[in-house]
């Protein structure tokens, strides 16, 4: 039986009354109460009654998306192909942009159960499955992207970040690089630390004498890139690395840029540079750079997929697809 707006009050022990202020006008209530009616709502799994008077006859025809970053084009990538695969379904997708933040990530879930979605899409930040258990306890199925669900109860749409970050050290060992340093973060991120236990599976099938060091960075986003850049040619020459493996495009369009305006470490006379993702702007860049490629378009079409059969029946078991990743080689790994 769905949980009422008095269920909430008798658990806060205040009136429905200022539940409904709670809900509706929050700077006319107390903090204290506040505080002991949201406390109520998240115990009980309340949603709101104006969300159930939206809904639409039968099955809901949206969905939400929470993407990890909306400034990195991968991501818009992946929305558009859910949103593609959404269109063919008559589905409206409902999108939010957490910008790694934990907060918002807990809004937009929130929200989205709310509104009564029919299932959500979602590219995680941090631990995000107590959270997703309870929409599941609503009926809100739930689909991780660009993050492998292994053995979780939720299926997953991801690429291997393993196997490209090793494809990248690899490459930059071919080409005959032997100082090899990974630039990004934060390293809480699990696509950070699967690409780095990539490059350390290169390191270790090499041969001796290669350098490997991990440079961390606060976010994947071009200031960071630039800003790591910076940091590096404040060391020695004797001390600069030969090749710079990026822990997404980002990074290494910042990376480049820092380095291009120095000109003393010049990509990829004295440094190579390899980024993750494939974006359009790599391909584009003054040096173009090389990348492991993720098909991110067929990503969010999978995971829209995924996700409108598992609503229709409840039953299905989690299934993890994990694409494989591919090696693009430009200019900016050319041979030393």
């Amino acid at each position: 039986m769905p949980v009422s707006i008095k269920d909430v009050a008798d658990a806060a022990g205040v009136s429905v009354g200022t539940v409904s202020n709670v809900l509706n006008r929050p700077e006319t209530v107390s903090a204290e109460s506040a505080q002991r009616v949201q406390r109520a709502i998240d115990e009980l799994g309340y949603v709101r009654n104006e969300a159930a008077r939206k809904l639409r006859v039968g099955v809901s025809n949206t969905v939400g998306f929470v993407v990890l970053n909306g400034q990195n084009p991968f991501f818009n990538d992946v929305v558009r192909g859910a949103e593609d695969e959404a269109s063919r379904h008559g589905i409206a997708i409902l999108y939010g942009n957490t910008d790694e933040d934990t907060a918002r990530e807990r809004q937009y879930l929130d929200l989205f159960a709310e509104q009564q979605v029919r299932g959500v899409l979602i590219s995680p930040y941090g631990d995000i499955h107590p959270r997703l258990e309870h929409l599941r306890a609503r009926g809100i199925r739930a689909v991780l992207v660009d993050r492998f669900g292994g053995a979780s109860r939720f299926s997953s749409v991801s690429v291997d970040s393993v196997a490209g970050g090793r494809l990248a050290v690899e490459h930059l060992i071919e080409t005959g690089r032997r100082r090899i340093a990974f630039v990004g973060g934060p390293m809480d991120m699990r696509q950070v630390t699967d690409r780095i236990a990539g490059a350390r599976v290169a390191i270790d099938n090499a041969a001796a004498g290669i350098d490997f060091e991990v440079l961390s960075t606060s976010a994947m986003t071009v200031d960071e890139g630039a800003a790591a850049g910076l940091r590096l040619l404040e060391r020695p020459r004797r001390d600069w690395p030969d090749a710079l493996f990026a822990a997404n495009d980002l990074v290494a369009l910042g990376l480049l840029q820092s380095l291009t305006v120095d000109g003393r470490m010049l990509v990829p006379d004295e440094i190579a540079l390899i980024g993750f993702d494939d974006i359009s702007f790599a391909s584009a860049a003054a040096v173009p750079i090389s990348s492991i490629r993720q098909p991110s378009a067929m990503i969010g079409r999978t995971a829209l997929r995924v996700l409108l059969e598992e609503s229709d029946d409840p039953e299905l078991i989690p299934r993890q697809t994990v694409f494989q990743p591919e090696l693009v080689v430009r200019r900016s790994t050319a041979t030393a």
